[in-house]
């Protein structure tokens, strides 16, 4: 797994293994929960970018409170 963190808001993930990805995406998400809650105003956002490539962000679209998911393109 390759983790590279952007200015404490998104944290872009990279996994070469099937089976890293689930572990990998729930330590990101917990590492941007205390920066959700002292924002307030956001909530999670976990994009796919392909497989084995993703980012996990704090996200205004997100309600507070709430870790949501979206494929792109």
């Amino acid at each position: 797994m390759t983790t590279a963190m952007t200015a404490e808001r998104e944290i872009h993930l990279s996994f070469s293994k099937a089976d890293e990805i689930h572990d990998g995406l729930d330590r990101a998400v917990d590492a941007l929960i205390e920066s959700a809650a002292a924002d307030a105003n956001c909530g999670i956002l976990v994009t796919r970018h392909e497989p084995g490539t993703y980012t996990v962000a704090l996200d205004e679209s997100v309600p507070f409170g709430q870790t949501h998911e979206v494929l792109a393109a």
